[in-house]
């Protein structure tokens, strides 16, 4: 009897099948994120033409294999998953170049990554889903519903573990080629398992080509399109894609493909990005500046900026970085003291820490918004409110807003303008660049009245002598947004928790030219590519 009711809940294969293909079709779908964000970036755009992708693809391959299940066999499904298991190859090999071919369609940009999904993923998802019908038309359950429900309740159960395995388990050990080989190979070992005991010799030697395939494909090095530098490192982190790559004296920690710290190896002291060099306003906004003594950086990135706050002004500083593999690249490459004294990491949300902490704040560096990617937590008034309140009573928010200085690329430094001055008494406006293009706008926001004139804080830089060259940001003093009746930004919302409408404040700044100035360049400023996240140092 118990050995019955053993065979009664032991699958099938075909049932095996239904299982392997639910777990590496929605470990892909997973997969499909970090492979294509570096290329189009991480925005709400690219995640939802993913999905619909892979959920078009699906819908074909079940009206298909529901088409043809009639004549399905054990030995077709075998041969479905070998060919799924090519295409991953392919994908492991040629994603690269791709995604380089495919992001010069002209497409507008919130459809540019669609091509490059499609023809990465759409044809071994479509083939995936043929085996869900063909598996119910071979159930030894009676009933079309009964198999059916059976079939589709083991894919949903192979998609869960999927899912969870890719998020929580394999994208934090494993590079992407090394995930796209361990599903290849449980497609190929699966597509042995219908045939088995009986295997052809075709399936076999077929198998082994597709297991030397996928290995080769991992193992090869892609076409060289790499115009950067020497990549130094990479890893796949739960968060991002982690690069650091040299070019000739600098040295740059890329996430996701766009550069987000850079260092001068041969002049370490440098601001290699200008805009970097404004971090420095609040210390001229204070009302005192020998007061500051705690400074909470939110982003770390190559920790330049929070090294430069402790050895120039003698402050404690404190960073909240999400992804401790950043933090670990900033240690190897950047030369960061986690065992300093007046240096403390948190890796945790920074919107978590500020609500469980006590600490008071001097200022706070918010480095974490992206040009197509802003943590939408960390711009609302709800969280504004609370820097505030983790700020002393004559503290200094700094904000980097990625945006135009005007027209439609500017609605989300219009926003979050407006929201910063629902909580602060005096907001200020720095651009960093002379052009109208998007770029690195800095607010400067304080927690008593100040009401400094362009006198003032020229007066106060002299004064002050703090060691930045500081005149070109004082002269990009912008006038702040009018949100007045009739205003040039009377239309921009406050952001809160219940509608922080970012996607559609960025939406117009997708495909605009990005500029980013570097200090000691005699060229014009440095455009990166459309779309490209901005850096934070």
């Amino acid at each position: 009897m118990q050995t019955r009711s053993l065979a009664g809940v032991r699958p099938t294969r075909p049932e095996l099948a239904v299982f392997v293909a639910g777990i590496t079709s929605m470990g892909l779908e997973i997969l499909a994120v970090r492979v294509v964000a570096p290329q189009f970036g991480n925005h709400i755009y690219t995640v939802g033409g993913i999905l619909t992708v892979f959920l078009l693809a699906l819908s074909l391959g079940y009206w298909q294999g529901g088409r043809r299940a009639a004549n399905a066999t054990t030995r077709e499904m075998s041969w479905i998953m070998l060919a799924t298991a090519v295409y991953v190859a392919m994908v492991i090999y040629a994603s690269d170049l791709l995604l380089t071919y495919t992001s010069t369609l002209a497409l507008p940009p919130r459809y540019a990554s669609l091509p490059a999904v499609i023809l990465l993923f759409g044809p071994p998802t479509y083939l995936l889903g043929f085996i869900s019908p063909y598996a119910a038309e071979l159930s030894q359950k009676q009933g079309t519903g009964e198999a059916s429900g059976h079939v589709y309740a083991l894919g949903t159960i192979g998609s869960i573990v999927g899912s969870a395995a890719t998020t929580f388990v394999l994208i934090p050990s494993l590079t992407v080629d090394s995930i796209g080989l361990l599903f290849g190979v449980a497609l190929v070992v699966t597509a042995i398992a219908l045939e088995a005991p009986s295997i052809p010799r075709s399936s076999t030697i077929a198998s082994v080509l597709v297991v030397l395939l996928l290995v080769g494909a991992a193992g090869a090095a892609p076409v060289d399109l790499d115009y950067r530098g020497e990549v130094v490192y990479e890893t796949q982190t739960p968060y991002q894609q982690l690069e650091i790559i040299d070019h000739d004296s600098e040295r740059t920690m890329y996430l996701d493909g766009a550069r987000h710290s850079a260092m001068d190896l041969e002049d370490p002291d440098r601001h290699v990005f200008t805009y970097t060099r404004y971090f420095h306003l609040p210390m001229l906004v204070a009302d005192d500046h020998e007061d500051v003594d705690r400074v909470l950086f939110v982003g770390g990135g190559g920790y330049t900026g929070p090294q430069d706050f402790a050895d120039r002004y003698d402050a404690d500083v404190d960073i909240v970085e999400i992804d401790p593999e950043v933090t670990a690249a900033a240690e190897d490459y950047f030369g960061l003291e986690t065992d300093r004294d007046d240096i403390t990491v948190y890796e945790e949300d920074a919107r978590q820490y500020l609500q469980r902490t006590d600490q008071t704040y001097d200022v706070i560096v918010l480095d974490a918004y992206k040009l197509d990617q802003v943590p939408f937590h960390l711009t609302t008034v709800e969280f504004v409110e609370l820097t505030s309140e983790r700020l002393a009573a004559d503290g200094v928010l700094h904000a980097n807003v990625i945006a135009a200085p005007s027209g439609p690329a500017a609605e989300f430094y219009e926003a979050q303008h407006r929201t910063v001055e629902e909580v602060f008494d005096d907001t200020y406006s720095f651009r960093t660049s002379d052009s109208s293009a998007v770029q690195n706008i800095q607010l400067v926001a304080t927690n008593q009245p100040t009401d400094l004139s362009d006198e003032d804080l020229a007066q106060r830089n002299v004064d002050r002598d703090l060691g930045v060259e500081l005149d070109d940001a004082l002269e990009n003093r912008m006038a702040n947004p009018d949100h007045g009746p009739g205003g040039d930004a009377a239309d921009a919302p406050v952001l809160t928790d219940d509608r922080g409408e970012v996607d559609s404040l960025l939406d117009p700044m997708l495909g605009q030219r990005y500029v980013i100035e570097e200090t000691d360049v005699e060229s014009e400023p440095l455009e990166e590519a459309p779309a490209e996240p901005a850096p934070a140092d």
